[in-house]
C-alpha cells in the first residue's frame, strides 16, 4: 500500500481514536497484520467500531471495514 498518512487523512477524515504511536518500538498483531499504530473510526453511537486504519511506522499496512458482528473486512481505498 503506498498511501502516506496525509492521503488517508483527507480520505477518511480524522480517526476517532488512535492506539500506539509512530514512534511506538511495540508492535502488536490483529487481522493478520503487524503494526505498531491504529486509527480507529467509530460510529454514530461512539462506541462500535467502524473501520480501523493500520500503520507500521510511516507505513499504511491495512485498512479494515469492521461488521457489527465483529467481522473485519479489508477495504481497499484509492490508490493504495
Amino acid at each position: 500500500m503506498n498511501l502516506d498518512r496525509g492521503r488517508v487523512s483527507a480520505l477518511l477524515g480524522s480517526p476517532t481514536d488512535q492506539e500506539g504511536s509512530v514512534n511506538d518500538p511495540r508492535t502488536r498483531e490483529e487481522y493478520g497484520v503487524r503494526f505498531n499504530e491504529k486509527w480507529i473510526y467509530r460510529g454514530a453511537d461512539g462506541r462500535s467500531v467502524e473501520r480501523v486504519v493500520l500503520w507500521k511506522r510511516y507505513d499504511l499496512v491495512g485498512v479494515f471495514r469492521v461488521e457489527p458482528d465483529g467481522r473485519a473486512e479489508p477495504e481497499s481505498l484509492p490508490g493504495a
